[in-house]
């Protein structure tokens, strides 16, 4: 497969307590500075309650975010489709096309949170019948059919065509998979790409090796085509210099994120509450199914080796992206995104391998190396008498200051022979 891409998938789930128009400023400061880092995408989901999770509306977080960065491409993490009219969920993603310059990404769900489907009287049991529905007409309309009406017990069109097409030629599309086969399914009958947002639990993780298969699957029975390129599996890290300063940065935010919503507010099936932060942090912190991380607390080198353990294990996929949380500060947090990109992406991709290359092959030969290099300064040195002058001055002090242990960078070695007899002569 060709290079991994990265990105961040921000829910969000931050703790409550904060302003949320100051919340929503630092988000999109955070998006900026992912633009910055060279990071390929960013993905905001849609929710309505829970109190944790407050970006009702990923197009316009995203339109904002559109305005503060200039490459890094803008996800719908996801539209819940149905909350929503099929056709207004179209035309806003058009919009947000046009005004991210064509960088924006459809992805789509039958809708996460059961309290979100409460208040809009939704059955749970028809949420992702109405996704596959309302997904199919979507499609037909970003792909700017001629007019056709559709009629539907939940939403219906007449004569409906988009008036404005997308800025990109294919707008990429995703649908949201966790452990159940029905977003793999509906991911292959549209031959569209996934994001498996459960791949961060060991449930979810566990379960990817089995997972595309079924879209597989789907895209057979279809006559679609579905290509791992477009996989995008979810990952939790907090990076630091060292494990040591990485656990003591997310220990408390990490407990209190499993416990006061993960636990209390969600009642998530299977979560328990734990007194004890540093046992939650083993916990999170350990290794899920051959080898792969669910989650990483540690350093860089240790993120490489889950990546590509979950490589691995899933067979392959195309993206990466890092779950947005708020373990550690702010200023933490950033640190930890910013080694990401500096040392994780350059190793995953080979970056850095030719550098590498070209430091160990000066190295196995700077003894031949630096003998042509001294030659040709010796030739010089003997040319020009005050060149020579001025050489046996430096070789001077840099024999006393080796003498009384000190070194000093950029200053010939008194042990370069052929240097130090020349100066002398």
């Amino acid at each position: 497969m060709s290079n991994i891409k990265f990105g961040a998938f921000l829910a969000p789930h931050h703790p409550l307590g904060e302003h949320p128009m100051l919340q929503f400023q630092r988000d999109i400061d955070f998006v900026a500075h992912l633009d910055r880092l060279g990071y390929d995408e960013f993905w905001c989901g849609e929710h309505h309650s829970s109190g944790w999770e407050m970006i009702a509306s990923p197009e316009m977080f995203l339109a904002a975010a559109g305005q503060r960065t200039e490459r890094i491409m803008l996800g719908t993490g996801v539209v819940s489709l149905p909350y929503h009219h099929p056709f207004n969920v179209a035309q806003r993603m058009v919009q947000l096309d046009h005004m991210t310059k064509g960088r924006a990404m459809f992805g789509s769900g039958p809708g996460a949170l059961p309290s979100d489907a409460h208040t809009l009287a939704l059955d749970p049991l028809r949420q992702r019948d109405q996704q596959d529905e309302a997904l199919g007409v979507i499609i037909r309309l970003l792909r700017g059919e001629e007019r056709f009406s559709y009629e539907s017990d939940w939403f219906t069109l007449r004569d409906a065509q988009l008036q404005i097409l997308p800025l990109q030629e294919e707008m990429p599309m995703t649908t949201a998979s966790s452990i159940s086969p029905s977003g793999m399914k509906i991911a292959g009958k549209y031959g569209i790409g996934v994001l498996s947002i459960a791949s961060t639990s060991t449930e979810g993780l566990q379960a990817l090796p089995m997972q595309w298969s079924f879209a597989e699957e789907a895209a057979k029975e279809h006559n679609t085509t579905v290509d791992r390129k477009n996989w995008r599996v979810l990952m939790s890290w907090h990076l630091a210099e060292s494990r040591k300063d990485a656990e003591k940065e997310a220990r408390d935010g990490l407990h209190r994120w499993h416990n006061e919503y993960t636990v209390r507010v969600l009642g998530r099936p299977g979560a328990i509450h734990v007194d004890d932060p540093d046992k939650l942090l083993a916990q999170v912190g350990g290794r899920g199914a051959a080898g792969a991380g669910a989650s990483v607390i540690g350093t860089p080198d240790e993120l490489v080796a889950s990546i590509r353990a979950l490589q691995e294990v899933t067979g392959g996929f195309g993206v990466v992206l890092g779950f947005a949380h708020d373990w550690a500060s702010r200023e933490a947090m950033l640190r930890s995104w910013d080694l990401f990109a500096r040392y994780v992406v350059p190793e995953i991709n080979g970056y850095s391998r030719n550098l590498q290359g070209s430091a160990d092959f000066v190295e196995d030969n700077q003894k031949e190396l630096m003998k042509g290099a001294t030659a040709a300064v010796v030739a010089k040195i003997q040319d020009d008498p005050r060149a020579a002058a001025a050489m046996a001055v430096t070789m001077e002090q840099a024999r006393k200051q080796a003498q009384a242990g000190e070194v000093r960078p950029n200053v010939p070695a008194p042990a370069d022979e052929e240097v130090a007899e020349s100066a002398d002569s």
